[in-house]
């Protein structure tokens, strides 16, 4: 027993806080959990409700915002029902009832649900220009189908209930397809994703991309299994959006050109790992440095992946690839296998990120080598606007000339400093 002021502290007692805290930190989580759930299902509820008013034309085109504005003055405080909010809650609604699996569970929650009108519902429309993205893309079109094709197991309901409304706002936004729909309501589910990072993977259209790059993995990763982890571990595109390509293009030197890439990545290294796939890549090192009897090799940019337990070494090429720029990588990968590798770790793998490349000329001639190498491109940020290209010659002559100035300066205060250390001894 310990004494503390006074008190009498139990041997045990670091344990007794350890233990609370995390019946604590459950709790939360599944009352937060729950919370989402009930929430969910009131703005299925709210979006059938108003779906089956408007749709047939018994509401005009101002009742929304009047049932939003009555809603506040009768429940002062009341968040999350704007007119804007509602008629999302509509297409909420409207691209989910089909399926009876949601329908169901959600409509149990509120028995005055007039369930009977809406499971017969057989609603055929394109929705108005309720919802466009910053980028001026339209809302997928919804459409409540009699017989749905396609079915939801346990997992897709558990995860369906446990994402938030704002997450399921950006999935419908961007995805009309049912499966793709569902592939990001699992990533959420899994990850958990915030809403900024799921834009990111939407943006980046993963579902597309992910699982789709040339590589050798079948033949050179063993078990099947791992190989196929490897696969799914990758994108045959990456958006590098924190890299902007018009501050690099005025470097014609390639090498200076891929520094600057690598530098970039690794000073925004939180949204790089968000855009390799997330918490499964650990950063290593930029210009990881390797020794092999007394010769020195440097690889751009050094992962470690949870999943395959593995290093993941990327090379970071500009315009389009070269089938030279394999024999570099696989050298960088035998290297790392020899002298990096821990014994339970699995075979590195290489990942060449170039911007553009022949998709079967790739797949072909990665298949000569024995190393496991996976080939994708990538896109980065062009922000100045078109207007403004002709501009470019000129940007391009300050910056030439701020880069010469910076250099007279440097040297003129190290002259200068030369200068003051003479004068002192």
């Amino acid at each position: 027993m310990k004494k503390n002021q006074g008190n009498v502290i139990p041997a045990d007692f670091a344990s007794a806080v350890k233990d609370i805290k995390l019946a604590i930190l459950q709790a939360r989580a599944k009352a937060a959990h729950l919370a989402n759930a009930e929430a969910l299902k009131l703005y299925f509820f709210v979006g059938g409700y108003i779906s089956k008013k408007t749709r047939n034309a018994k509401w005009g085109s101002g009742a929304i915002d009047a049932l939003s504005n009555q809603l506040q003055v009768e429940l002062p405080g009341l968040r999350g029902f704007s007119a804007s909010s509602m008629i999302f809650m509509r297409l909420f609604y409207e691209a989910w009832a089909a399926y009876p699996e949601i329908r169901h569970l959600a409509s149990d929650e509120f028995h005055y649900l007039p369930s009977n009108e809406i499971d017969n519902a057989q609603i055929h429309y394109l929705p108005s220009n309720e919802f466009a993205d910053t980028n001026n893309r339209q809302m997928p079109s919804a459409e409540i189908r009699p017989l749905p094709t396609d079915e939801l197991d346990k997992d897709d309901i558990a995860a369906f209930f446990s994402i938030g409304f704002t997450h399921h706002r950006e999935i419908i936004r961007f995805c009309k397809d049912f499966d793709e729909r569902l592939y990001y309501i699992h990533a959420c589910a899994k990850a958990p994703w915030t809403v900024e990072q799921l834009q990111q993977h939407l943006r980046a259209d993963d579902y597309h991309h992910i699982g789709a790059l040339p590589n050798n993995f079948a033949k050179t990763l063993s078990p099947m299994a791992l190989a196929t982890k490897a696969v799914r571990s990758f994108r045959d595109e990456y958006l590098l959006e924190l890299i902007n390509l018009d501050n690099v293009d005025a470097i014609h030197d390639q090498d200076i050109d891929e520094r600057v890439l690598s530098k970039e990545l690794v000073a925004n290294i939180e949204k790089t790992i968000a855009a390799l796939g997330g918490s499964e890549f650990c950063f290593m090192g930029r210009e990881k440095r390797l020794v092999v009897e007394g010769e020195e090799l440097f690889v751009d940019l050094l992962f470690y992946h949870r999943t395959l337990q593995a290093m993941v070494a990327i090379e970071l090429k500009m315009g389009k690839f070269r089938a030279a720029y394999l024999g570099q990588l696989s050298q960088y990968l035998s290297v790392l296998d020899a002298v990096e590798k821990k014994p339970n770790e699995n075979p590195s793998v290489g990942l060449l990120l170039c911007e553009k490349m022949n998709k079967p000329v790739v797949q072909l001639t990665v298949q000569g080598y024995s190393q496991p190498i996976g080939i994708a491109t990538y896109q980065a940020l062009r922000n100045i606007p078109q207007p403004y290209k002709a501009l470019a010659p000129v940007i391009d002559g300050v910056r030439k000339v701020m880069i010469e100035y910076k250099r007279e300066a440097s040297a003129d205060t190290g002259a200068k400093k030369r200068k003051a250390r003479g004068k002192g001894k």
